[in-house]
């Protein structure tokens, strides 16, 4: 066992790692401790320091699969994808995946059936080309591998463009904006029983104002639609009741009041009223240019 005793000097001067019988082995300096260790200062490194060999691993390049691997060796070397030297990208191939299997080994089962793959695709190519049945030239080995090559390729470049891609949370958030919108008033609908209480009423007030005068008159309800029209034209609104005209006889007030109901279902009218049982209001439904 070792105790660890401190020499203080008159000027506080260096401390010293003492063994049980006193005798200094190590000087330190300055007492600055160069590590701790459960809480306990060490002043010198340990002389019987243990680093596994597994304990630090550094990977040069990442790769996402045999096709990566496959891709990144035929690309780095500049080598023809249609036309793949078989024997030296199979000699890297294989030097990476042993590599990978003195560490992981289920990570290298992939990669172990690939190099089975390109073995097969370089023993077929050392063989002579067999014939096919129709007489026409040979299937290369490597088309499959090309193949899948290609394809694999085309998706990497395309899954990189979409990486590009702005993407929510990570380049830009969303702006959350709280605008308080003022709440309009919703006027009641006008209640069918009142429009007609209405309509009774100035029938009423028509027949207060009969005249014994004998006449023929074309009416058009477009014409009295019209009428309508521009007696709301300028004003905001008009009570229901000024916009007939009691002196003309009930005729012409029947067909203002069919010429008000077709502006209203034209959507060129609306009736309206403060509250139940208020007076009736009309206005256009449009603003006037």
């Amino acid at each position: 066992m070792h105790a660890i005793a401190e020499r203080a000097g008159e000027n506080d001067g260096p401390t010293a790692i003492d063994n049980v019988d006193g005798h200094s082995s190590h000087v330190v300096v300055d007492n600055v401790a160069v590590a701790r260790l459960y809480g306990d200062p060490l002043f010198a490194m340990p002389t019987d320091l243990y680093i596994p060999p597994d304990a630090l691993e550094v990977f040069l390049e990442a790769f996402e699969g045999p096709l990566d691997l496959l891709l990144y060796l035929i690309r780095k070397q500049n080598f023809n994808i249609l036309d793949i030297p078989m024997a030296s990208v199979t000699r890297q191939y294989l030097a990476y995946v042993e590599q990978i299997r003195k560490t992981n080994l289920e990570l290298a089962s992939e990669y172990l059936l690939m190099a089975a793959m390109l073995i097969e695709i370089k023993s077929r190519m050392l063989l002579p080309p067999k014939k096919s049945l129709d007489g026409g030239e040979p299937e290369d080995p490597r088309a499959e591998l090309v193949r899948r090559l290609i394809e694999y390729e085309q998706m990497k470049v395309a899954a990189a463009r979409i990486d590009q891609l702005p993407l929510l949370g990570r380049d830009f958030l969303r702006a959350q904006v709280v605008i308080e919108q003022s709440l309009a008033p919703r006027f009641p609908d006008v209640d069918a029983d009142e429009l007609r209480a209405a309509w009774a009423d100035i029938l009423k007030r028509a027949n207060l104002n009969q005249h014994h005068h004998i006449t023929r008159e074309q009416l058009s309800v477009r014409e009295h639609m019209s009428i309508v029209l521009r007696a709301l034209q300028g004003r905001r609104f008009a009570m229901f009741e000024d916009l007939f005209d009691v002196n003309r006889g009930p005729q012409v007030l029947v067909v203002t009041f069919i010429a008000m109901l077709e502006l209203a279902r034209e959507r060129l009218l609306e009736v309206t009223q403060a509250e139940a049982f208020a007076p009736i209001y009309v206005r256009l439904a449009y603003a006037p240019a």
